[in-house]
């Protein structure tokens, strides 16, 4: 089997992270409930685990990371935790290159009064900085946007973006779950008020795995509240970080495998991973691009992007393809609407879908070849 479905979770991990899955299996507890050997097992390699995602991503410390079991689970908590649509006159603003996560949370609060503004996208998926300031308003509150676009690729300058809201004294959510352990992120430097990732993809961890990281003063209510190990006496949930945004038992075995992985990141180098996946997707790319019958989505006039190309053949359903690559080729990809509703309308593919291959730095030059063979050939039978 190739798997070049990376974009929806990263198959072939490094050894290390199943290996302490496992240990943490045989030998963590419950972290905060109790003072066992067990217990503080898993306490400390939650903790350790705070720390290393507050260096990756410069937040202010380990107190401004909550883990939650996936990426759509830290965007409603930011969502719904910071717009109160009942209460206050208020307004938002997303992006045409979001994904379902966002969409959807901000829809529903739609429904109870908030104003929404949906910044379009272009032929090719891109946004324009320009219409976005021009789309601020007194009563905004929140500007949310994907890092990168899991559809086409295509990458925000989220420093810039995070630049704009801070000039107009909005929040600056980030959903970076196609970016997180690949692209260097700074909670700093980009102003960015909350960013929400998935563990499993980029970061090579565990599925299950996610967390939110909030900048300190910026109020979240929770989404769910319940057991934290702490305060059990008081009728209300904890209010400070991270337990404010932690209910009940945390997935400490996934998130041993998480810490493995961010290590491994570490030693492998973000830069050296980056290049290495983009090398293979530009490869990809280049053999794609010219073939008759073929069109592939994006904006590829820059060098930094995800790692990703989507595309479609003529006179043949995405789906099709997808499942003649299975069948026949033994290729795994992507197929359908992506969770990216408003992106494939933009790309003029609402009908249609699309086919998506993302590329990780365990795929091969060989396997590249191979696949770009396969859709040459799927592309003369079409």
């Amino acid at each position: 089997m190739i798997y070049l479905d990376n974009a929806s979770t990263s198959f072939h991990k490094p050894d290390c992270v199943a290996r302490a899955v496992v240990e943490a299996m045989q030998q963590a507890g419950n972290s905060g409930r109790g003072s066992s050997g067990e217990a503080l097992e898993a306490s400390r390699l939650i903790f350790d685990t705070r720390c290393q995602l507050a260096e990756m991503f410069e937040a202010e410390g380990p107190e401004c990371v909550a883990f939650t079991s996936n990426a759509t689970e830290a965007l409603n908590t930011a969502i719904f935790g910071v717009l109160h649509p009942e209460r206050e006159n208020v307004h938002a603003i997303a992006t045409a290159m979001d994904h379902n996560s966002v969409l959807r949370p901000l829809y529903a609060l739609e429904k109870r009064g908030l104003k929404l503004t949906i910044l379009p996208a272009d032929r090719q998926g891109r946004i324009s900085l320009k219409e976005l300031e021009a789309s601020i308003r007194p009563e905004t509150k929140v500007l949310v946007c994907t890092h990168a676009s899991n559809l086409t690729g295509n990458v925000n300058d989220i420093r810039t973006i995070g630049e704009i809201a801070r000039k107009h004294g909005i929040l600056f959510i980030v959903d970076a779950a196609q970016t997180a352990g690949v692209f260097p992120i700074s909670m700093k430097k980009d102003h960015i008020d909350i960013l929400c990732f998935s563990g499993h993809k980029g970061l090579m961890g565990p599925q299950g795995t996610g967390a939110i990281c909030v900048r300190p003063g910026v109020k979240v209510e929770a989404l769910k509240v319940g057991g934290s190990g702490i305060l059990t006496f008081q009728k209300e949930h904890p209010k400070d970080m991270p337990e404010a945004l932690e209910a009940g038992t945390l997935n400490s075995h996934g998130i041993a495998g998480l810490r493995a992985a961010l290590g491994w990141i570490n030693e492998t180098g973000m830069d050296k991973i980056r290049k290495r996946e983009q090398q293979l997707m530009w490869h990809f790319y280049n053999q794609v691009k010219e073939i008759k019958s073929v069109t592939v989505y994006g904006d590829f006039s820059g060098k930094e992007r995800s790692p990703v190309v989507t595309l479609n053949i003529d006179g043949a359903g995405s789906s099709e393809v997808s499942m003649a690559l299975s069948e026949e080729y033994g290729i795994s990809t992507r197929a359908g609407g992506h969770c990216a509703p408003l992106m494939h309308l933009s790309l003029g593919t609402g009908k249609t879908g699309s086919v998506r291959f993302s590329f990780s730095y365990f795929n091969t030059e060989e396997e590249i070849d191979e696949a770009a063979r396969a859709v040459r050939e799927l592309a003369e039978e079409a």
